[in-house]
Formats: C-alpha cells, structure tokens, sequence
C-alpha cells in the first residue's frame, strides 16, 4: 500500500519529539511505501490537509482511495507500529454504485431552516 505523507518541510528535524519524523520513521521502520509532501508551514495555507482532514495540522495520511488519516503522532505511530495502518483507509463505494444509490434512495434529505 503506497500512502502520502503530508508533513512540514522541516525535514531536518530527525528527533523523536517532532511529530512528522516520528510518523515518518514509524513508516520506515515497519516498511511501508510512502511519498513524502511536504507542504507549508504556515497553518493558513495548508489547503490540501484542512481539505481532507478538517484540520490544519501535520502530520496527515492520505491513503490511495483518497481517504485521509490523521491523529495525535503518538497515536499515528502506535497504529503504524502495531500493523493496523490499512484499518484506517475508508471502504468507501464510488459514486453511483448500486449500494451508494440504494442508501441515497431510502434516506430523507436535510432540512434547511
């Protein structure tokens, strides 16, 4: 499974307390193929991590179905470290399939006040 690491561009900072190397070295460790993005420091312009995760913090995991993944890197590594990465990846069906038309059927739409 080839995912994207989104994290800060200070790829220099190799010590276990920065939050991206030790989702990094966590993914090195356990042999999993990864491309590195590096992405802005400033908060305010990480568009593409707020975009998937709702926050604007690193480091992130954007997986090869879209899906994204992103908690406290302490709680990264551990899942990273214990093999239970791909249980992170959303199953999601594709737009238009018969089970995403069939639970679009049956459900009431939002109502705007």
């Amino acid at each position: 499974m080839a995912v994207k690491l989104h994290r800060c561009g200070l790829q220099w900072a190799k010590v276990k307390a920065h939050p991206c190397w030790r989702v990094e070295k966590a993914l090195i460790d356990m042999g999993i193929e990864y491309e590195r993005v590096s992405g802005p420091f400033a908060r305010g312009k990480r568009a593409a991590v707020r975009a998937g995760t709702g926050q604007d913090r690193y480091p992130a995991i954007e997986f090869e179905d879209g899906s994204w993944y992103r908690e406290e890197s302490a709680d990264m590594e551990r899942t990273i470290r214990e093999g239970r990465l791909r249980e992170r990846a959303a199953r999601r069906e594709p737009a238009g399939e018969p089970a995403a038309q069939e639970a679009a059927e049956g459900e009431e739409p939002p109502q705007l006040h």
